[in-house]
């Protein structure tokens, strides 16, 4: 009995941000699941900062082990100006927990939310697309259990981006600044690389592989660019619908 009140109340509505009245597709996850997560927000902020540390690790900043140069692989490939736009998935979860911590500490920061909510959906669903497009390379140079990672990890991007409508409005700015942002990346990682080669997230074949009538980068761009571009209307939608909702 005990156990079950306990989630009754980690799950409950009570002093939580309220439930506006937007469609299923713009807030598709349980209400008890969003309450838990806001609810367990601090356990939140802390595993994002985690996956943070990881993806830079994974992306090639090496402290650790010490047997490693600190600077490896894709870090190691690019410009470092161009440092900023090669980690996208590490910034997405870093974004998120800043976004997360502002809330926590009694002001949603709504810049910070816009691009959390950009970086989670898009980089939580190209990753795992990019991860099925190209199964059969990853698999041939990623051991299972990491791959499985990976997909199931980013998977959890995606559900984190949609409990951010409780804690922010997305105002027109906001979801500017997150559109130059990501739109820009778009730009560099896939088309004008403005400096070297394109700064996409490696992928274990060479962009001009061809699969099918077109090749891996054309494959890996039409997701990143239709991803932003469906970032960008659930954002502006969720904020016309909450206009809406509190009129």
């Amino acid at each position: 009995m005990a156990v079950s009140d306990a989630f009754r109340r980690l799950t409950s509505d009570r002093g939580l941000p309220s439930t506006d009245c937007l469609p299923w597709w713009l807030s598709p996850l349980p209400r008890w699941l969003e309450n838990l997560g806001l609810r367990l927000v601090p356990v939140i902020i802390v595993i994002n900062i985690l996956g943070t540390i990881f993806g830079f690790w994974y992306y090639g900043f090496h402290p650790i082990p010490q047997t490693d140069p600190l600077i490896t692989w894709q870090f190691a490939s690019e410009p470092v100006i161009m440092w900023p736009f090669v980690p996208d998935s590490p910034l997405a979860t870093l974004f998120i927990a800043l976004a997360f911590l502002s809330w926590w500490r009694g002001k949603t920061n709504e810049y910070l939310a816009a691009l959390a909510f950009f970086g989670c959906w898009k980089l939580g669903l190209w990753t795992p697309y990019v991860l099925t497009v190209f199964a059969d390379a990853f698999l041939s140079v990623t051991r299972t259990p990491l791959y499985v990672f990976l997909l199931i990890s980013h998977l959890g991007m995606v559900a984190e981006a949609f409990v951010l409508y409780r804690i922010a409005d997305f105002p027109v700015r906001a979801v500017g600044v997150a559109v130059i942002w990501y739109g820009f990346n778009d730009i560099v990682d896939y088309f004008i690389p403005i400096i070297g080669d394109p700064h996409h997230t490696a992928i274990p074949l060479a962009d001009t592989a061809t699969i099918g009538n077109t090749t891996a980068l054309h494959l890996a761009a039409t997701g990143a660019v239709a991803l932003t571009v469906i970032a960008t209307f659930f954002a502006l939608s969720t904020h016309i619908y909450k206009i809406k909702s509190a009129e």
